[in-house]
């Protein structure tokens, strides 16, 4: 090997050098065509323009429905609460234990996973799975 056989790695191909001559091949209109909109200064049209045609976005009906007064509930397992190391257990408790982050509305305690001992739980709802859980180890589930 010698330093005039050296190559790059990854072949460097130079950019298109448009409007420098009709030698070049990109001179004149640079490879716009003539005239119409695509070979005017920021020409062009927007995302889903088609042509003056009512758009797709404005032609469907439109779906959906946001409740703004619709409850946020924080949920909470049963995997969840067996983390927890007071027998009375309420949201507040949970976030200064680290187990929640925050409270919206309050919290509903789901029956995913196993509880392990005997808990006074208050929130807001329960599934019904969850409070027969729940009151099968002598537990209370309180609605407040």
């Amino acid at each position: 090997m010698k330093l005039g056989e050296l190559k790059p790695a990854v072949e460097k191909v130079n950019r298109k050098r448009v409007g420098r001559g009709i030698g070049s091949g990109t001179g004149k209109t640079s490879g716009k065509g003539h005239k119409g909109q695509k070979a005017r200064s920021g020409g062009g049209v927007r995302r889903g323009f088609e042509g003056g045609q009512t758009p797709l976005y404005r032609r469907l009906p439109k779906r959906g429905f946001t409740n703004i007064h619709a409850n946020k509930y924080t949920e909470v397992t049963l995997t969840m609460l067996n983390k927890s190391k007071a027998t009375d257990v309420t949201a507040e408790s949970l976030v200064e234990e680290g187990i929640i982050g925050k409270i919206n509305d309050g919290i509903v305690v789901l029956a995913t996973g196993n509880l392990d001992k005997k808990l006074n739980v208050k929130a807001k709802r329960f599934t019904a799975t969850a409070k027969e859980k729940i009151e099968a180890l002598g537990g209370k589930a309180e609605v407040i």
